[in-house]
């Protein structure tokens, strides 16, 4: 299976069937802890994943996304800015929501901790 298939538009993701999980983040460096954190948040619901722009990132959006796509318990993927998310979001109305975007910047920051400490 193509897993660029999950990846879908923000007006495709509105006609997704409730019940939905909704997670937002960075998934620059995709890492162990995302894919725990994503078969946590998931449950036995529909997982989406919105896959948030950064600054300075390593890779691209969509190369993120296609990552995010590429895990077993992501249903579906869509690459947004904030504010598009936040709409997708309201329309949505999913049963959870979990925004990763927090944790995403913490493991940023000790991966960058961690190579300058090793030089």
């Amino acid at each position: 299976m193509d897993t660029r298939t999950k990846i879908l538009t923000a007006a495709a993701a509105r006609q997704i069937a409730s019940p939905v999980v909704v997670a937002t983040g960075y998934f620059d460096v995709l890492r162990a802890e995302h894919v725990r954190e994503l078969r946590d948040i998931r449950g036995g619901d529909a997982l989406l994943v919105v896959v948030l722009p950064l600054a300075g990132e390593l890779l691209d959006q969509r190369s993120r996304a296609e990552l995010v796509a590429g895990l077993r318990m992501v249903d579906y993927v869509v690459a947004a800015d904030h504010g598009d998310a936040d709409a997708l979001i309201d329309s949505l109305k999913p049963v959870r929501v979990a925004r990763l975007e927090a944790a995403d910047a913490r493991r940023a920051q000790q991966l960058t901790d961690h190579v300058q400490r090793r030089r």
